[in-house]
């Protein structure tokens, strides 16, 4: 049912119609949108879709929204801000036929969804996401309300997609990733590859349904997580017949939680195909019965007739997907067993399926990539308890590394030392002995293996321990070694920024960056004021602490104009927007890809690890590097000062 609310427009009474189940708006009996709704009829106004995560007004807040015309080149329309002028929505006619034909949704200021009427008949025919919401554009052909076919999506938006259906058991939300006949031909490939991926494209079609209403794993509660995969990679043309380069990524998996369970879906070769990211295979999903169908990618495995360096006669090929298929089971069970005797011995046996895949591998990079699995699983493993003879494991293994490969044993005994480091720390361990122990072992290890990635990665560790241990000196040359040795890398920036961070108490720090609105910003612009830099994730449960406290003190130094400027670490911005919306922290917030590890504003100064806050004084100086949360408010006693009253 329309819904119709009366408002005054160019001296005239007109209706408004709102048509809820349709999302439409339109304006009748005007010359021009002069006028729009009140801010409690424009927020009730909901996206076509259902699971747009967008900014919502409490209905207390209600109220204190403004609705403003809108007047964008040849645009005409309404937007509803806040208070403070953020936008919320934005309500636009932009063909001049005084329709309403665009629905935009903000979040934090960022526009993240709109629903677009694209042919101008009243109902809306496209749906997309964008900003910090991804890269999604749907088409709604028939104009239903449910999309028919991705004009754009990412590999990791597809991976979300599969993880949604298999929870709604939804078989069209899955149908409209696969490739279509027609996209396949258009590919440029082969004869043969062609008709391959149009029947593993139909197998799956037809056989998505009864996966998804026969498997328990992936509930109705399931949330993605994280899109998993190495690099894509192109399959040039002139392989096989083909004619054209394909960009494609192989054997992707989508992790997932959720109220009932957490796991693991492979979602198998990913092909783009213009803006858009297709599907060709069934998903499977880890930790169901029965064995995977599917242990080998469709273009850069032996057997395929893509892959470069394949192996006579098959007979290794076959071992191999035997001893894969092995690995697969052995981990469905890892998945539940309880008992620490029964973890033990999957792990032992695990790690023994691995060691017969790196005895069979074809080629020297397959054989150095289950090496380094064999032991990241074994250290990981070990450090959650569940194999407890995994480190005398690992150190049997790097004896028997070839001497030869100096990359390989580096990474090996890297991965020992943090395995052991972190076994040793138990309940009633003396922690200053663990910690002299490892440092230690991290210098020994960079005599040993000096120009190696993992040099780099202990000399940062042995920098952030002297910085513990206010010891800034011998910190900055630790930093100063790894900008210099190894200069190129991320983790040279790092240093780099460290070196910067340390040096900068008592003088300006020049530091840019993004809103988490996508707005430039200059800590150069708050100068004359006080200013606290904190680092945080949602991750972090100490700075969430922090920023109770700097709520308070925030309006403690109210008169002195404390100025905050939060930097976010997450590895999604989604994350920290989410995070903000139901915690509002009233003070501007950075962010940048990368998350802690590999973000160009972690990286700018050189943080390793939250919490961390810095401290500038109203001249725009470092007053300290790395303040503590418990001194906090007696450091900015000494420096805040009432601003002057304007005359």
């Amino acid at each position: 049912m329309d819904r119709c609310f009366r408002f005054e427009l160019g001296g005239r009474v007109s209706i408004l119609s709102w048509l809820v189940a349709g999302g439409m708006l339109t304006v009748s009996g005007a010359p021009a949108i002069a006028a729009g709704p009140s801010a409690a009829a424009a927020l009730a106004l909901r996206p076509v879709q259902k699971d747009v995560v967008y900014q919502q007004v409490a209905e207390a807040d209600v109220d204190s929204c403004r609705v403003e015309d809108l007047r964008e080149g040849d645009w005409s329309g309404w937007l509803v801000v806040t208070a403070d002028g953020t936008r919320l929505r934005r309500f636009a006619d932009t063909n001049g036929d005084k329709k309403i034909d665009l629905w935009c949704y903000f979040d934090q200021g960022v526009e993240v969804y709109r629903d677009v009427d694209a042919d101008f008949n009243g109902k809306a025919d496209q749906y997309r996401w964008m900003g910090t919401a991804g890269t999604r554009w749907g088409i709604d052909e028939n104009e239903d309300g449910t999309i028919n076919r991705w004009k754009q999506i990412s590999a990791e938006e597809v991976s979300a997609e599969v993880i949604a259906a298999l929870a709604q058991r939804d078989a069209k939300r899955f149908v409209r990733l696969l490739a279509s006949e027609a996209e396949i031909d258009g590919l440029g490939l082969g004869k043969e590859t062609a008709e391959r991926i149009k029947a593993k494209t139909a197998k799956a079609s037809a056989g998505f349904a009864k996966l998804a209403e026969s498997q328990t794993v992936v509930g109705p509660k399931a949330r993605w997580v994280q899109f998993a995969s190495t690099t894509p990679g192109i399959v040039p043309a002139g392989t096989q017949g083909s004619t054209k380069d394909l960009k494609v990524y192989e054997n992707a998996v989508a992790m997932f939680d959720g109220a009932e369970r957490g796991g693991q879906v492979i979602v198998g070769t990913l092909i783009q195909i213009g803006d858009a990211w297709r599907l060709i295979d069934l998903p499977q999903v880890i930790g169901e019965d029965g064995p995977l169908s599917q242990v080998a990618g469709n273009f850069f495995t032996p057997g395929t007739g893509l892959a470069t360096n394949s192996v006579s006669g098959g007979s290794v090929g076959a071992e191999t997907q035997e001893l894969v298929g092995n690995l697969e089971k052995i981990d469905r069970q890892l998945a539940t067993a309880s008992k620490p005797a029964d973890q033990a011995e999957l792990n032992r046996r695990r790690v023994d399926v691995v060691e017969r895949l790196i005895a069979t591998s074809g080629t020297g990079d397959e054989r150095d990539t289950w090496m380094r699995q064999l032991v990241d699983t074994v250290s990981v493993a070990v450090q959650s308890g569940t194999y407890p003879d995994g480190l005398a494991r690992l150190r049997r293994f790097s004896d028997d590394l070839p001497q030869d490969n100096e990359s390989l044993q580096a990474y090996v005994k890297f991965q020992i030392i943090s395995t052991e480091y972190v076994s040793k720390q138990t309940p009633d361990a003396d922690f200053a002995r663990v910690q002299e122990w490892y440092l230690t072992e991290l210098a020994k290890f960079v005599d040993s293996y000096p120009t190696t990635p993992e040099a780099a990665q202990a000399l940062l560790q042995l920098a952030l321990s002297k910085e513990f241990e206010e010891r800034e000196s011998e910190a900055l040359e630790y930093y100063a070694r790894v900008a210099k040795s190894f200069e190129g890398t991320d983790m040279a920036e790092k240093a780099a920024g460290a070196v910067r961070r340390l040096e900068a108490t008592g003088k300006p720090l020049a530091f840019r960056g993004r809103t988490i609105q996508g707005e430039p910003f200059d800590l150069a612009s708050l100068q004359g004021k006080p200013v606290v830099i904190h680092y945080w994730a949602t991750w972090c449960e100490a700075c969430k602490q922090d920023m109770k406290l700097l709520r308070q003190l925030q309006a403690k130094y109210q008169s002195a104009g404390l100025q905050i400027v939060g930097i976010n670490v997450d590895s999604t911005r989604n994350q920290a927007t989410a995070y903000l919306q139901s915690n509002p922290s009233p003070w501007v917030h950075l962010y940048e890809d990368g998350g802690l590890e590999s973000s160009g504003l972690a990286k700018q100064l050189g943080v390793q690890t939250l919490p961390m806050m810095l401290l500038i004084d109203g001249t725009g100086r470092v007053v300290s590097n790395n303040v503590h949360s418990a001194s906090l408010d007696a450091e900015l006693a000494k420096i805040a000062k009432p601003l002057a009253k304007p005359r």
